[in-house]
């Protein structure tokens, strides 16, 4: 016998997932962050970053629920990017008064 956890499982809770969020989403209109909650902390006890991880999969693989499918969102999540080095135009700002007529 194998070790470690069935694909046939994880798919099936995956499924699953993708269609509680469906249902919590488009169909009873609560927030993506309270829905994540939801899932993580009372239905599949998993890390809020692992319900995240299921949807964003299941929504870039196109699944459907029902025949109807999740538009892909434009906000993903925040990815980690190298800082750009400054460039001229990123050059300070020489101090201005607050308000110019008035002394200081």
């Amino acid at each position: 016998m194998k070790r470690g956890r069935s694909k046939v499982l994880v798919a099936a809770r995956d499924r699953r997932m993708f269609e509680r969020y469906f249902y919590w989403t488009e169909v009873r209109r609560l927030r993506f962050d309270d829905a994540i909650r939801k899932l993580s902390e009372e239905e599949f006890f998993v890390s809020e970053g692992r319900v995240m991880q299921v949807v964003r999969r299941m929504i870039q693989e196109g699944a459907t629920v029902e025949g109807r499918q999740i538009e892909k969102p434009l906000f993903t999540g925040f990815k980690g990017t190298a800082r750009r080095k400054a460039t001229p135009s990123d050059a300070p700002v020489p101090d201005m008064p607050l308000f110019p007529g008035f002394p200081q």
